[in-house]
């Protein structure tokens, strides 16, 4: 089962780009962020006629998320536990049924959290203990599950080109990266760590100041894996060559092949 995590930076300046790499890349199961809009204006049927069952959790021009999957969905829900206030549409669950094992599919889009310190920081903070909550209680269902998304954190120095100027960033802030710290200390692996090491791998590069030609890119786009689902890790990769085709997101799609 290969699954995908993938920030789009809306689906109408990337109704091009997405099927192309789609169509290349034959995943099997796509988590999308920023997808930037409402449920009935997302252009489902592109993706149907590929195969895919579609899934929404829109807004209107801002935040987003989506799941397509070849394979049959189950239980969807959609809105992260532990603030029913929280109008922003930022995550999105749904069980996926491969051919030897079930595996519960969690779609993030984490707050960004600047200008720090301040309203949008607090609650970028805030909506990380929730998700370390519902982590909590899917490890308690002995659920396998993974995490996937773009967290908006540069968990170390190395996911970045150039850390120092990152430093007062909420990205990378200390109460930021405590905070990721704490969801592997659940017991959550960070599938593309466990495959690969050392510095240089990013999977966002602004589109300013010619970030791409320089390489001046971080890793902010994670799958954390449960246990269980660890275990099954075949391979993860970045698909950093999706940067360079026309009309790109400022992410690229990161994935895992799983024995499920």
């Amino acid at each position: 089962m290969k699954i995908a995590t993938f920030n789009i930076n809306g689906i109408k300046a990337r109704i091009a780009a997405l099927p192309e790499w789609l169509d290349t890349a034959q995943p099997d199961v796509v988590l999308l962020q920023e997808i930037k809009s409402v449920d009935d204006a997302f252009p489902s049927e592109l993706f149907e006629e590929r195969g895919y069952n579609v899934e929404t959790h829109g807004q209107k021009s801002f935040n987003g998320v989506a799941i397509l999957s070849k394979l049959p969905l189950e239980d969807v829900s959609r809105g992260l536990p532990g603030d029913p206030e929280d109008a922003q549409a930022r995550y999105i669950e749904a069980t996926v049924m491969g051919a030897q094992q079930a595996v519960r599919i969690c779609g993030l889009y984490l707050p960004n959290g600047n200008p720090v310190p301040g309203p949008k920081y607090d609650y970028k903070l805030g909506w990380m203990a929730r998700l370390q909550a519902r982590a909590e209680e899917l490890l308690a269902q002995e659920t396998p599950f993974l995490m996937a998304g773009d967290y908006n954190i540069i968990p170390q120095a190395e996911d970045a080109a150039k850390p120092d100027s990152w430093r007062e960033d909420a990205l990378f802030r200390l109460d930021s990266r405590t905070a990721f710290r704490a969801l592997l200390n659940l017991g959550l692996t960070d599938a593309f760590r466990a495959r690969t090491q050392g510095p240089g791998h990013y999977s966002f590069w602004d589109y300013q100041a010619g970030a791409w030609n320089r390489n001046n890119g971080i890793r902010i786009d994670h799958l954390l894996l449960c246990p269980q689902t660890a275990d099954m890790l075949q391979d993860c990769a970045i698909d950093k060559d999706v940067r360079g085709r026309d009309k790109p997101s400022d992410h690229v799609p990161v994935w895992v092949d799983l024995a499920a």
